[in-house]
Order: C-alpha cells, then sequence, then structure tokens
C-alpha cells in the first residue's frame, strides 16, 4: 500500500472539517467504478481503496481501514472483496455492503466469460495460439513474484523467527513430495499452530504488519477514529441469527436446484460443492487457493488441463477484480467440455457453469462479512491474529512455492505435461519467464504489461516459426 504523503500544519488545517455524509447514489458510483479499475491484485486493489477512500475522499479514516483489513485479512476468501463489502456494509448497511462487494466482482466476471469464450472457441487459431504461448511464462514469474512479496510479508526474518519458515518448508513438502490434499495441509497447520500457541506463544510472531500506509497524520474522515458505531453495526444476536438464515438459504437454494436437475454427479452440484469448499479454506488470498482448485479441478475432477489452468490464470491477471475469479474460468472451461446444457448449447452451459463457480466461491464471503462485522466494530483496538491462523499463514507460503514450482515444470516440459514424455526443455519458454521475472523485480513492471509484452512476444515467435 502507498505511505501516505506528511502534511503540513497549513494543509491539514484545510482539510480539517469532516466530509460530509455520503450518499448511496454516491458510494454506488465509487463501488461500480473500482469494480472497473481494480487491477493489481489484493494488494493493488487495496492500495487503490485506501488512496481513494482514506487519503482522497475521507470516507474512512486510516485507523477504521487497517481494524476493517486486519479483520478481512484472517478470513478465508479474497480479503479485497470483503474488505469492499465491509466499507459498504459500514457506510449504508447491509445493501450497501452486498452491493459494494458485488460490484467488485461483477464486471471481471461478464468480462472473463467472454475472454472465456474467446479461449475455446478460437484458441486453436494460431494467432491466439502465439498469445498464450507467451503468456504461460508471464504467469509463472508472476507466481513467483507472488511467492517472494508475500514470503518476505509473513514469514518475518529467518533468524528471528525461524518457526514461520520451518512450517513453510514443511507444507511445501507434504503437498510437493507427500501428496497431501490442500485442506489437510491447512488443519495440520492449524494444529501446530494451535499447539504452539500453548507451549511457545511468541513462536510465530514477527514484526511485519498489513499496516503500510504510513503513520503521518490525517484530516478528519466521515467515519473517524473516535466515531460511534452506528447503530446498524452493533451486534445483536437476532441480527446474526437472521443473516446466518439468509445465508443458508441462498445457499440450500441454488444447491437444491443443481440436486434436481442433474443429481449429486452432475458437473453443475459438483462444481457447487466443490467451490464451496473451496470458499472456506481460502487462507492466505487467491494464491493459496489456486494449488487446491488446480489439484482438484485437474487431476480430480478433470474439467480442464494443466495448461488451461495457466491460460485461465494469466485472463485472471489481466482483468479487473479479486484474482479468484480465474474460478469461472474453471467453471466455463468445465462446463464447456462437459457440455453441461447439450452440444447446441456450449456457451449457455459454459456461462452458466462459470456463474456457479462464482456464486458458491463468493457466497460465504458475504456471510463472513455481514454476520462478523458487527463484532469486529465491537473489538476496534482489540483484535489479535492468533496462532493457529499465523501458522497457516506461514504454511500457505510453501503451498505457493509448490505452485511455482509446477508452472515452471509445465512451461520447462510441456510435453510431460501432456503425457508425450519429452524431456527437452523448452529453452525459449524458459527465457521468456525469466525476462519477465527481470522486468516484475528489477524493472518493477505491473502485471498487465509483463503479460502484455509476453503475449506479443510468443505471437512473434509463433509468426515466425521459432516456437
Amino acid at each position: 500500500m502507498t505511505p501516505a504523503t506528511p502534511m503540513s500544519p497549513s494543509t491539514l488545517e484545510q482539510a480539517s472539517a469532516q466530509p460530509s455524509a455520503v450518499s448511496f447514489r454516491e458510494a454506488l458510483r465509487f463501488w461500480l467504478l473500482l469494480g472497473f479499475i481494480s487491477f493489481g491484485g489484493p494488494a493493488g486493489q487495496i492500495a487503490i481503496m485506501h488512496r481513494e477512500l482514506v487519503e482522497r475522499r475521507r470516507w474512512v479514516s486510516e485507523k477504521r481501514f487497517l481494524h476493517a483489513l486486519n479483520f478481512c485479512m484472517v478470513l478465508p476468501g479474497p480479503e479485497a472483496q470483503q474488505l469492499a463489502t465491509y466499507l459498504g456494509w459500514l457506510m449504508h448497511r447491509t445493501r450497501g455492503g452486498v452491493l459494494a462487494g458485488t460490484l467488485f466482482v461483477l464486471p471481471s466476471l461478464v468480462l472473463l466469460i467472454a475472454l472465456s469464450w474467446i479461449y475455446m472457441a478460437f484458441g486453436q487459431q494460431p494467432l491466439i495460439a502465439g498469445i498464450f504461448y507467451g503468456i504461460k511464462p508471464a504467469v509463472a514469474a508472476i507466481v513467483l513474484h507472488a511467492l517472494h512479496r508475500i514470503a518476505r510479508k509473513s514469514l518475518g526474518n529467518p533468524l528471528l523467527t525461524p518457526v514461520p519458515w520451518v512450517l513453510a518448508a514443511m507444507s511445501f513438502i507434504a503437498i510437493w513430495a507427500l501428496q497431501w490434499p490442500f485442506p489437510v495441509v491447512v488443519l495440520s497447520a492449524m494444529l501446530i499452530g494451535a499447539v504452539l500457541a500453548r507451549i511457545a506463544p511468541d513462536a510465530l510472531v514477527h514484526g511485519g504488519g498489513h499496516a503500510a500506509a504510513g503513520s503521518a497524520p490525517h484530516p478528519a474522515a466521515l467515519i473517524d477514529d473516535d466515531t460511534p458505531t452506528p447503530p446498524h453495526a452493533r451486534s445483536k444476536g437476532s441480527r446474526l441469527a437472521t443473516v446466518l438464515a439468509l445465508g443458508a438459504v441462498l445457499w440450500l437454494l441454488p444447491m437444491a436446484a443443481l440436486l434436481l436437475s442433474q443429481g449429486w454427479s452432475g458437473t453443475l452440484t459438483q462444481m457447487g460443492w466443490f467451490f464451496t469448499k473451496a470458499a472456506l479454506l481460502t487462507f492466505g488470498g487467491a494464491y493459496a487457493v489456486l494449488p487446491y482448485v488446480n489439484q482438484a479441478a485437474v487431476e480430480h475432477y478433470q474439467w480442464l488441463t494443466t495448461a488451461q489452468m495457466m491460460d485461465g490464470l494469466a485472463l485472471g491477471e489481466t482483468t479487473p477484480g479479486p484474482l479468484i475469479i480465474v474460478v469461472a474460468f474453471v467453471g466455463f472451461v468445465g462446463g464447456w467440455t462437459r457440455q453441461v446444457l447439450g452440444p447446441d448449447a456450449l456457451f449457455l452451459g459454459a456461462a452458466l457453469a462459470a456463474c456457479v463457480a462464482s456464486w458458491f466461491t463468493f457466497l460465504p464471503s458475504f456471510i463472513f462479512i455481514l454476520a462478523g462485522g458487527p463484532w469486529v466494530e465491537s473489538t476496534r483496538g482489540n483484535l489479535h491474529l492468533t496462532a493457529p491462523l499465523a501458522a497457516v499463514t506461514a504454511a500457505v507460503v510453501g503451498v505457493i512455492a509448490n505452485l511455482a514450482l509446477f508452472f515452471i515444470a509445465a512451461i520447462a516440459y510441456p510435453a510431460v505435461v501432456t503425457g508425450n514424455f519429452d524431456t527437452r526443455p523448452d529453452v525459449i519458454a524458459l527465457t521468456l519467464a525469466a525476462l519477465a521475472a527481470l522486468a516484475l523485480w528489477r524493472f518493477k513492471w505491473g502485471v498487465i504489461p509483463v503479460i502484455a509484452a509476453c503475449a506479443t512476444a510468443g505471437l512473434l515467435l509463433r509468426w515466425f516459426g521459432l516456437a
């Protein structure tokens, strides 16, 4: 997150007046705009919200923003989308939260469905194939870069706090060498963290944190540090019961419809059930759950191939919104290949599958925020990350390392991935990956320029017959 620029006394005096109340229509326009400009993954999206809501518009103060962010960080699910939901709810009750969270996702869902159709309908054309040849190395480099950022942020100094690094290494070995399922790795990390909380409570504590917005003073905000909790955000047992009951209905009704229309073994039913489980296990953000999605969607359900999974991740990186929206691509490709509505309705069936995957992935996030928000507001200034969740965060780093290794192997030996067991490495693809990593690390390129440059390179290489 971009540090706040220090303000002079005169600037603070000019801006000290609290901003006027924000109308629901004005907030709606902002959340819709955010849905179209929220590129850059969770860190970039959170930075955009901080700049717009804390620094520019002053709708919420620094401490209130970070308090909400810390809560979203320890929840399973996409933290940036949950943060938008939380802030929308805090300002304009339940309808504000629902619309903020929905508009954060909806533009990327519509765009990804359109891109997925182009991919499935025309992906074998030389033009499209060349573009995706270049994109795959970019994806491998992006995952490596994400691994570096997350490890540096989550694990701390290995000399001061070695335990998180040990947990990360153990999770990597468990998922790579022992082939443990992702949920088992997460639950094991939670158990280890619970034990450490009793015998060595400081073992997982390091100096890092999520606050990166600087310590400069900020002018008064609409929802300031000492602004009383609004009535709708106060904890009530009846309200909690209502939210949980409504959430259960919103899950049960579509699941029942899928069961009645397709049966338990139907593709759409299995997607609904799988993505519900995935939504409840996404501690650590999208990069943490991608190995689980890849493991199940590619190897178990065989909805798509490894190469298609990498292409979908690239498409997810090039669209606004949460990166976990890649589940819409997984659903689209699975719905297309399984012809869920018959061979004469490939697009409709695939689009329906994409919507099913998205619905069951994001629904729990809304429930978590609307149900837990009042409790979080009541604990301002007293919210802590527990040792079990800190252990999960450390384990997630090892899981992402496994994903990075998997993707590098997939571009280095693509024939092996498709079952041909050709041991000759693709030197050109590896070179593209190295150049993409150099652009990300050394030259600080953004994700979009890196993907665009690699896609152009892949197109030219195929055009001249070099790859």
